[in-house]
């Protein structure tokens, strides 16, 4: 029974330390943001905005860099659908007779998946331009928002 009551008052005491630690780390936040805080830089806008611009110029440099790689992998992707699907219609052509049903039907898929390739890769390249846009937009407001 005394060890039951022991672990009551043991509990109580616990929790009245977590909050008062609680509370002095409270406190210590407040302190620090209020005595630490550095003003200086609020008071020269202009660095901020050199600093701005110099930030803006290498997100739209990435952007650009970034967009050019992708539509690098996009024309490789293309390629390599087209090589695969010529090589089935050559192979489909090598295993049948001239003519054959199965050979114009590999022919065709063979220029359907081409053609696709073509256009897919054309409106994925427009896609990352538009978003290499968005971004380039979004940085100008930035730094027009700022500048002011």
């Amino acid at each position: 029974m005394k060890h039951n009551y022991f672990m009551q008052r043991l509990s109580t005491i616990g929790r009245w330390m977590a909050t008062t630690l609680f509370c002095l780390l409270a406190i210590a936040f407040v302190w620090q943001g209020a005595f630490f805080s550095n003003t200086s830089a609020m008071a020269n806008p202009s660095a901020n905005s050199v600093l701005l611009a110099d930030a803006g110029n290498e997100v739209k440099s990435k952007a650009s860099e970034d967009a050019g790689r992708a539509k690098g992998f996009i024309e490789d992707t293309k390629d390599k659908v087209k090589r695969t699907a010529n090589k089935n219609a050559a192979k489909v052509d090598e295993a049948t007779d001239n003519g054959s049903f199965a050979e114009r039907k590999a022919k065709r898929d063979a220029a359907r998946i081409q053609q696709r390739a073509d256009e897919d890769a054309s409106r994925t390249k427009e896609a990352v331009d538009n978003t290499k846009n968005v971004v380039e937009k979004a940085v100008d407001n930035i730094k027009d928002a700022f500048s002011k």
